[in-house]
């Protein structure tokens, strides 16, 4: 690391916390094994006793490591190494049409509910967002114009917003201006407009292997096939699929999420995604890009979107701060570069145009500038509990899991071992008051049927850690009853009935 890493940009505690972990995850120290002394360690990289204590303090917290009396620290003997989910590779044989609403819709209920810990809604938690700021400026824009938040918006949007919005793509290599720039109601609605924008009814979609299941949800309402690209955990969708699959199909569209793919939080390396864009221009297929988690990195510099790289105006960006400011102001935006008429007309015959005072709202808070600031602190707090979450993983889920190590955004793919079924894995856990998101749900095909979507977003408290473990202890059950175990641990003993 050494000195370096502990003189990173963000506390020098959580560098120390990432020296244990990788060398954890690595195999250098086994579960039992004495990590080094606070004055070793410190020695070692170059900081204080004091920032090596707070650092082991935290990983005691996340229950990776243990200290022992007279003894020192040790890693958690419970604790695991959890490997990467393979890939699943194979290309789709055919467009398949889509048909996952049903078990999508049930996942989609336990959203906004408060008796069901939202492990399977991609959110982040109303704790570590700007709350008081957002209602302190929201006041002050119906105070000092309440006529103005009275008012329908341009079809484009607030004006000042999309003109901090144009700012901000600079930061992701994009040079846009606030011409090009539509204001929507969340990502969503850019997503649908987007798609609607660039297709027909009956043509083929490109889309990642596992991917967001309501870009499944958009493609079966507009009459859309999907062809599936395997995406890697690591590093997405590899520009030879994609070739392969452009050679053998008729691609009119396709949709990816380059920064941290929801839901195996892959990041598309920058050389891929200029390779894919250029591929693409080469052929006039547009290319929809979906940027909801590009701010959530945890590496100090933010990864460019597809956009920096389009010479044609065929990548239709499309983003919001839903995940970053509020879910509920659902301020989101397009980039639809050369459709922007075709999105326009979409835009203003969907719902004219979106809601008035949070547009205000939130293009003061970006205009004051404190945006950045609070931008830190929230992938500071996503990354220590994505480590958390790991942890805990690691420590309560059966021998054979997997689990990804994303490096931004607030969702981990999980691998269950045993054969278990996500699906019912995911009615028994709901009985119990937990949510997940089955595998299942992010596929037109059965390839993730042992997979699970867990999200980390909200601070994982004692409640939410108490819910990883009964989680884990059902997984347990569950490959037991699988594995034909004559005695299998009773549910009812684990809570979880």
């Amino acid at each position: 690391m050494e000195h370096a890493a502990a003189r990173a940009g963000t506390f020098r505690y959580v560098a120390v916390e990432k020296h244990i972990l990788a060398r954890i995850e690595s195999g250098e120290l086994a579960p039992g094994e004495k990590i080094p002394s606070l004055r070793a360690l410190g020695t070692r990289l170059g900081v204080s006793v004091s920032t090596i204590g707070q650092a082991y303090l935290e990983l005691e917290r996340q229950g990776v490591i243990e200290a022992r009396p007279k003894s020192g620290y040790f890693v958690r003997e419970r604790a695991q190494r959890l490997p990467r989910p393979c890939r699943k590779t194979g290309v789709s044989d055919e467009p398949r049409e889509v048909s996952r609403n049903t078990l999508i819709r049930q996942v989609l209920d336990t959203m906004g509910r408060d008796d069901i810990l939202p492990f399977g809604v991609a959110k982040t938690g109303e704790e570590l967002l700007p709350a008081k700021t957002l209602s302190r400026i929201m006041t002050q824009v119906v105070r000092d114009d309440p006529e103005a938040c009275l008012r329908y918006e341009t079809v484009a949007g607030n004006e000042a917003l999309r003109r901090q919005i144009a700012f901000r793509c600079l930061d992701a290599g994009a040079e846009v201006g606030p011409s090009e720039v539509m204001v929507t109601s969340g990502a969503l609605e850019a997503l649908f407009i987007a798609v609607r924008a660039v297709t027909r009814a009956g043509d083929n979609v490109v889309i990642a292997s596992p991917s967001y299941y309501c870009f499944l949800q958009i493609l079966e309402y507009l009459g859309l096939r999907a062809i599936e690209a395997p995406s890697c955990p690591e590093c997405g969708v590899n520009p030879a699929d994609l070739a392969g699959i452009l050679r053998k199909f008729d691609v009119k569209a396709c949709i990816f999420t380059p920064n941290f793919n929801n839901p195996d939080g892959a990041l598309m390396p920058e050389a891929a995604k200029r390779e894919i864009v250029a591929m693409l221009a080469a052929r006039d297929i547009p290319l929809i890009e979906d940027d909801v988690y590009g701010e959530m990195h945890y590496d100090p510099t933010r990864p460019p979107i597809m956009k920096s790289f389009d010479e044609k105006g065929l990548v239709l960006t499309c983003s919001s701060f839903s995940k970053t400011l509020s879910a509920g102001y659902r301020v989101g935006w397009i980039i639809p570069g050369r459709f922007y008429d075709r999105a326009f007309d979409f835009k203003g015959t969907t719902n004219v145009c979106s809601a008035t005072p949070t547009q205000l709202a939130v293009a003061e808070y970006l205009r004051l500038g404190g945006f950045d600031r609070h931008l830190r602190r929230l992938q500071q707090a996503l990354e220590s509990q994505m480590r958390t979450m790991r942890a805990l993983v690691g420590s309560h889920f059966p021998p054979g899991t997997k689990a990804t190590n994303p490096r931004g955004g607030s969702v981990m793919w999980i691998e269950l071992p045993g054969g278990v079924d996500g699906g019912e894995f995911y009615f028994r856990a709901k009985e119990a008051g937990i949510g997940v998101a089955p595998g299942g749900i992010f596929s037109t095909q059965d390839k993730f049927n042992t997979c699970v979507r867990l999200s980390y977003g909200t601070p994982l408290t004692e409640p939410y850690q108490d819910g990883v473990r009964r989680l884990g202890q059902l997984a347990a059950d569950m490959a037991a009853e699988t594995a034909g175990d004559p005695s299998p641990r009773a549910l009812s003993a684990s809570g979880m009935r």
